[in-house]
C-alpha cells in the first residue's frame, strides 16, 4: 500500500506543493489515534490563507486540508468511541475531553487542542490520515464522502454563529455577508430552515443567483461599505459577517440594538477599525 500526499514545504504561491509518495503501509495508530482512508477533502478559503502564509504559527512541512472524510482502517490501543469500518470526518482541530470548555460541550473552545489539521499536524490532502479521535466524528455511512468532508467546516460553522444569541425562529431576521462562500450558502439554507427571514450580501451581480436558489429572501449587491442603508426592512436581530475588514462597520451597522453580530474569517490581511462614536 501506497501513500501519496501534497506536501507544502513553504508558504507563498510561488512554490507548487510537493506531490510525494511513501513507500510501505501507513503508519500504524498509536495511543487514542486512528487511522482513515479519506475518501474526500474539501478546498477552502482557509486553504488559501493558509498557503499564502498569514497564520504565524503554522508547522512546515505540513499537509493542508481540514475539511476531509474517509473509513477508519485501524485504531490505537486507547480508542474507544470508534471502530474499524466506521465512516468519519474531520473537525478542525482535536480536544481534550475533561477540561471545563469540554464538559460544558464547547469542545471548540477546548485551551488543551493542540492537533490542528493543515496547520500544526498534516491534513486531508492525502490517502490517509492518522488523527487522534476527537478529531473526528462520525457520518452516515450512505453519505457522500464529498458531504461529509465539509459539512463541519460549511453548515457546522454557520450553525454555531448563527445560534451563538440564540435560538432562531420564525420572527427572527438574519444578514449574511459574503453569502455566496461555502459557510454563506450555507447559513442561508439554515436560516431560513430555522423560519428566518434573511437578507444576503455579494459583491458581484453574477454571484446573486446562487444565493437566491439557497433561499435568500433578499439579495444586496454591494462592495460592502453601504449595505446598511439598502436593507429592506431595516436592521436585522442576526448578522453573520464572514467577510471581515471589508464590511465590519457596514455589518455592525444592520444589526439592530441589542441584536448579534458574528464575525468568522477575515479575508483580507487588515485590521478592523470601528467608530465607536458614530452610528450613522
Amino acid at each position: 500500500m501506497t501513500v501519496v500526499r501534497a506536501v507544502m514545504h513553504e508558504t507563498g504561491w510561488d512554490t507548487d506543493l510537493a506531490i510525494e509518495e511513501l513507500p510501505g503501509d501507513p503508519p500504524a495508530p498509536e495511543g487514542n489515534q486512528v487511522l482513515v482512508e479519506v475518501g474526500a477533502c474539501g478546498v477552502a478559503h482557509r486553504d488559501l490563507i493558509d498557503r499564502s502564509g498569514r497564520i504565524p504559527y503554522m508547522a512546515l512541512p505540513v499537509v493542508p486540508g481540514h475539511e476531509s472524510s474517509g473509513r477508519v482502517i485501524a485504531i490505537g490501543p486507547d480508542v474507544t468511541g470508534l471502530v474499524v469500518g466506521d465512516h468519519v470526518a474531520t473537525m478542525h482541530r482535536d480536544s481534550c475531553g475533561s477540561c471545563d470548555r469540554c464538559l460544558e460541550g464547547e469542545e471548540t473552545l477546548c485551551p488543551h487542542a493542540t492537533h490542528v489539521f493543515g496547520l500544526l499536524a498534516d491534513g486531508g490532502y492525502a490517502t490517509h490520515l492518522v488523527a487522534p479521535e476527537r478529531a473526528f466524528y462520525k457520518v452516515p455511512s450512505d453519505m457522500a464522502p464529498e458531504l461529509a468532508a465539509v459539512l463541519h467546516s460549511t453548515y457546522g460553522t454557520a450553525y454555531r454563529a448563527l445560534h451563538r444569541f440564540g435560538p432562531l425562529g420564525a420572527s427572527s431576521s438574519v444578514l449574511v455577508t459574503g453569502a455566496n462562500g461555502g459557510v454563506g450558502l450555507a447559513a442561508v439554507q439554515i436560516a431560513k430552515r430555522r423560519g428566518a427571514r434573511v437578507s444576503a450580501v455579494v459583491r458581484r451581480e453574477d454571484a446573486a443567483r446562487c444565493v437566491i436558489e439557497a433561499g435568500a429572501d433578499e439579495v444586496i449587491v454591494d462592495p460592502g461599505t453601504g449595505f446598511h442603508k439598502k436593507l429592506r426592512d431595516g436592521a436585522v436581530d442576526v448578522t453573520l459577517d464572514l467577510v471581515g475588514s471589508p464590511t465590519f462597520n457596514a455589518a455592525l451597522r444592520s444589526t439592530r440594538l441589542g441584536g448579534g453580530l458574528a464575525v468568522v474569517g477575515n479575508i483580507v490581511d487588515a485590521k478592523v477599525e470601528v467608530n465607536l462614536a458614530s452610528s450613522a
